[in-house]
Formats: C-alpha cells, sequence, structure tokens
C-alpha cells in the first residue's frame, strides 16, 4: 500500500485520460503504469495515465471525470493505492444522523458537533452528513449536505461513502427492522458501519457476564419482582432502579434501607430533587407502582459508597475511542460531583463538573496520579471485553465509572454513542477535539485510508 496527499484539479483538457504529476505517480508507485482507476467511494473509472512535468503531488482530472465520480470537492485530499494499478482518493466519511428543514442548523442540536467533526482533516477527507431517506442504492449514491468553506451547508450527490459514522439520535427509530435492515445493507458492501446502535443498561450487564471485566459491574437485577427488590435493599442497604432503555439520569430511583427507620425513595419530580420516607416496605412499593405501574422495563442496581468531596458523591465520566492503530484509548474524562440531595451527578440536577485531576487531588493527596492511572486500565479492560463479545463495529463507548471508600473501580453505565457534555468544561476542551481527532483516525483505519498491521 502507498499513500499520501494530492491536490485535485480539474483541467480543461478534453482528452479522455487523468493527469498526474511525477511526484504523485513516483509516491503511488505508478510511474510505470498505462493506465489507472480511479476510486471514490462507491464510484470507479478506468482511464489512460499521462505525467506532468510538474513538482508537487496534483492530480488533473477532466470535468466530466469529476462528474461521474461524483467527488464532493476538489482540492487537497488523501489517495492510496492498495492493489497496484489505482488511485483512490478520499476517504469518504458519511455521518449518519437526522436531517431537519433548516439552511443553518441541519443536523438540530447536534450540528455545531458535526462541523467540529468535519473540521478534523477537512483536506485529508471528504466528509459528509446523511439520513436514511438520502441513500439511493440503485445508484450507488447519497443525496448528501456537505459543508461550505465560508459556511453554511450544501446539498450535494457523492458516492456511498468508505466509512460511516453512525449517530442517529433516536433509540426508538433505531429499534425498527427497517433501521437495522439499513444498516446492514452498507455491512453487505463492505462499507464499515461504526456504533451500530444504543445500548440498553442490561445489554452491558450480558456483554460483559462471564469476562475478567465483570468484576467491576455492580450486583443488577433486571424487571425485579418485589421480593428481589427487597432481598438487595436487606443485603446492600441502597441501590438505584434505573429505568433499562433510560439516559441523562431521567427517570432514576435512589432506594435505601435502615433497619431502624425504615424505607427511603429519592428521585426527581417537576424539575425538583424529592424525598420521601416509609416505615413499612410496602408503602415504598406501592410509591413504585403508582409512579410506573410496575418495575418492567427497570433494572435494579447495587448502591456504591462512592468517594466523596464536602459530602457529596463523586462519579467519573470516561469517554473512550479507537485510535488509527484500532485500540482502545481513554480520550477525555470529567469528573462529576453530585449536587445537594440529588439522585445522580448530572450537571442539570445541581451536580458539578471538574477535571480528574483537580477531583482525586482532594480526595487522595499525592495518589491521585496512581488511582487515575488504576481507573484508566480498568475502563480500558472494560471497553476490550465489551468489544469482544459485541457482535458489532465500536469506535466509542462513554463509561460511568465510580471509585468507592476501598478504591474498588465500578463502573455503572456504559453508552455506545456518548454525549459530549464534559467538553463544555474549559480545562476539557482539548480532550474534546483530542476525541475527534481520533475517531478521524479510526475512520482511516476501517476504510482501509492507513496500513492496517491486520492486513
Amino acid at each position: 500500500m502507498s499513500s499520501t496527499t494530492c491536490t485535485v484539479h480539474i483541467t480543461k483538457r478534453q482528452e479522455r485520460a487523468v493527469y498526474a504529476s511525477g511526484d504523485l505517480a513516483r509516491a503511488l508507485k505508478l510511474s510505470k503504469t498505462r493506465s489507472v482507476t480511479v476510486k471514490a467511494g462507491s464510484k470507479s473509472v478506468t482511464l489512460p495515465l499521462k505525467l506532468l512535468k510538474k513538482s508537487g503531488n496534483h492530480l488533473y482530472i477532466t470535468a466530466s471525470l469529476y462528474t461521474q465520480l461524483k467527488l464532493p470537492r476538489t482540492g487537497t485530499i488523501m489517495v492510496v493505492n492498495n492493489s497496484g494499478k489505482e488511485m483512490k482518493l478520499g476517504p469518504l466519511i458519511g455521518i449518519l444522523t437526522n436531517v431537519v428543514r433548516s439552511s443553518t442548523a441541519p443536523f438540530g442540536s447536534r450540528t455545531d458537533f458535526i462541523r467540529q467533526f468535519m473540521r478534523v482533516g477537512a483536506d485529508r477527507a471528504f466528509y459528509f452528513a446523511f439520513s436514511p431517506s438520502d441513500v439511493n442504492w440503485s445508484q450507488g449514491t447519497v443525496n448528501a449536505i456537505i459543508p461550505r468553506s465560508e459556511g453554511g451547508w450544501v446539498r450535494k450527490t457523492v458516492p456511498l461513502p468508505d466509512v460511516v459514522y453512525n449517530r442517529l439520535p433516536s433509540r426508538k427509530a433505531e429499534k425498527l427492522s427497517s433501521m437495522n435492515a439499513f444498516k446492514q445493507r452498507f455491512i453487505r458492501r463492505g462499507i464499515p458501519l461504526f456504533n451500530w446502535s444504543f445500548f440498553d443498561k442490561w445489554d452491558v450487564y450480558n456483554l460483559l457476564q462471564g469476562t475478567d471485566a465483570f468484576r467491576f459491574v455492580p450486583d443488577s437485577r433486571i424487571n425485579p419482582s418485589g421480593e428481589e427488590l427487597k432481598e438487595m435493599l436487606e443485603k446492600h442497604k441502597f441501590i438505584y432502579l434505573k429505568p433499562t432503555a433510560g439516559s441523562l439520569g431521567i427517570g432514576i430511583y435512589r432506594l435505601t434501607y435502615n433497619p431502624k427507620r425504615g424505607y427511603y425513595a429519592r428521585f426527581r419530580r417537576s424539575g425538583r430533587n424529592v424525598l420521601l420516607r416509609f416505615g413499612k416496605y410496602d408503602g415504598l412499593i406501592k410509591l413504585l407502582h403508582r409512579h410506573n405501574g410496575s418495575l418492567r422495563g427497570y433494572v435494579a442496581q447495587q448502591g456504591i459508597r462512592l468517594i466523596e468531596i464536602d459530602g457529596c458523591p463523586l462519579d467519573f465520566r470516561f469517554h473512550m475511542t479507537k485510535n488509527s492503530a484500532n485500540q482502545w484509548v481513554v480520550a477525555a474524562i470529567g469528573a462529576k460531583k453530585a449536587g445537594k440531595g440529588s439522585v445522580t451527578t448530572h450537571v442539570r440536577t445541581g451536580g458539578m463538573l471538574m477535571t480528574p485531576e483537580q477531583a482525586l487531588r482532594q480526595v487522595y493527596g499525592s495518589r491521585a496520579d496512581a488511582v487515575l492511572s488504576n481507573a484508566k486500565d480498568s475502563a480500558i479492560k472494560l471497553a476490550q471485553d465489551i468489544e469482544r463479545n459485541y457482535k458489532h463495529t465500536l469506535g466509542e463507548l462513554g463509561f460511568d465509572i465510580g471509585i468507592d471508600k476501598n478504591e474498588r473501580i465500578w463502573m455503572f453505565e456504559a453508552n455506545s454513542k456518548p454525549g459530549r457534555s464534559i467538553f463544555k468544561h474549559p480545562a476539557l476542551k482539548e480532550q474534546g477535539r483530542a476525541s475527534l481527532q481520533y475517531i478521524y483516525d479510526y475512520c482511516l483505519y476501517l476504510s482501509r485510508f492507513k496500513a492496517r498491521r491486520d492486513g
């Protein structure tokens, strides 16, 4: 495999040929080649190759070839020769998401994030975003949305991509069999798609069961009966009750049992933190049934006595990504201190975002670095074991991780499409940019625009 970057120009010459500078032909080991196959995503055209006495890496194509290949733009791009007589331009990175009718924010609240991502390696990739309805399978094209260099967005028909980064935001839509079939069509065409769908809370429990990393998972029960809930409260003294398909901490109960004082339920209602006490277990279970009808669709999870600052529990959001060598890395960590009386550490319920170094120094002093290093190793082990048992391709994961009073590591939650709210912290902005660079590098790996050790 030989690869480099080149500048693509449109030539006024009419002859059906491809014109490459001598430097580019040598870099791609094409200097003795008479004809070449030029590829872009799903499109390819074979034409005579003409060499030009021009320094630098330049490629000149006719207007008709530019139209045939449906290139998103001219200018600088990567080019690889994977199999002898070819020039593969790209990669074409397609971001699968929902599109709304807005010329300034076509992806709603995700527009800024998508634009930020598209800036990474903008001169070494063709980026576009699309929704499922934008794909024309019979033509092998996508009616894509592409960023304009001067701002704003434009629609353009482009080839099917080399790799798909799935950022569809709806759990409900992703569960439809039609959506599953849509995504499978990329795989059948040999186009990698990563971050297949959202995890439900119980998915992660099953993926980790039997692995070495299962030791990081608290004792849990799905669809617990009233009896099981009571047993867990007696055993652990406090537990969390979470909706299996929930996110952002919505619908969570923190239940506590004190043998002398009875049962407590802490939850959030109408934007306020609520705490109720029940002398008997019957009162507690009636409340839960009154709010939810039953405990189906809930997971009961052992509560952990977490390390604290100012009497408020701390947990950590680990943002994991794959890199160009197909390995898991910790791209960023945010420490979250719970708000007073809150069930969770979410910022919108009164929590406070800190850097992990700030937080751990307050708890462990000079030992903070060693504790953080152990937590990072544990997060990488978790990611590796989840991936090993998951049948689709993963590119990023978000873990909610806690450290208990005995320094033991616990993983409460894993997200296959992690949010990016921790990057709002000024000290984590740089890590936010690094996480996008890793995703871009992983796209290069999946689309084979980077030499792969595994062939």
